[in-house]
């Protein structure tokens, strides 16, 4: 073979190459904008979260830095889309004090939410002698004895989206809640048996 039909060869690997890569990118130029329409066109917004009500079975700190609780908690779920359902495939409900979990983690059951859908739920969370830093624990039972605790009730979940028949990958969502209890004479909760009920109605942070 001579030099000359070498370089025709090669000259049209590499037309062959930038055709490819061109085409790639058109593909690719053309799928993002298609992306871009359909969420344009759909406007997708994410789920919003009330923290109805909690009430308060248990709840102390013993020497010095142990925790036990038992909470219920009643959470709503709106879903805010006219075109786009969601799968909850996995909730994980928790509470926190100063960044510190102090109950265990409470599963609530997979579930899809329609268009403009409501979802409640009213799991309990709970944690028996659950140990905290020394400083938590100090800060919580000064806070009590003084009447008035600030929680965060958190879910970590994993959500899909579904569009007609189009259901996405998985997705994490993270949910917080600021739940203020108060005790003592400065309670406002009511007295329910053995437990306090505090109405809340404390609408939470979203994000995925």
């Amino acid at each position: 073979m001579s030099v000359k039909d070498c370089s025709h060869h090669k000259d049209r690997r590499r037309k062959l190459i930038r055709r490819f890569c061109a085409g790639l990118l058109i593909f690719n130029l053309i799928l993002l904008i298609m992306i871009l329409l359909v969420w344009a066109i759909l406007q997708p917004k994410k789920p919003r979260f009330i923290l109805q009500d909690a009430t308060v079975y248990a709840f102390n700190v013993s020497a010095p830095n142990f925790v036990t609780s038992t909470i219920q908690i009643t959470i709503s779920s709106r879903n805010p889309n006219d075109k786009i359902g969601i799968y909850y495939d996995k909730l994980d409900v928790y509470a926190i004090y100063r960044s510190q979990q102090i109950t265990y983690y409470t599963g609530i059951p997979p579930t899809y939410q329609g268009h403009k859908d409501v979802n409640v739920w009213s799991p309990f969370i709970s944690g028996v002698n659950v140990p905290v830093a020394p400083y938590n624990g100090i800060a919580l039972s000064q806070e009590q004895a003084g009447g008035s605790v600030q929680l965060i009730i958190k879910i970590d979940a994993r959500v899909r989206w579904k569009v007609g028949t189009f259901t996405s990958g998985k997705y994490r969502l993270h949910v917080k809640c600021p739940a203020f209890l108060t005790f003592g004479s400065q309670t406002t909760g009511i007295v329910v048996g053995n437990a306090i009920k505090y109405q809340l109605v404390q609408r939470c942070g979203v994000s995925v």
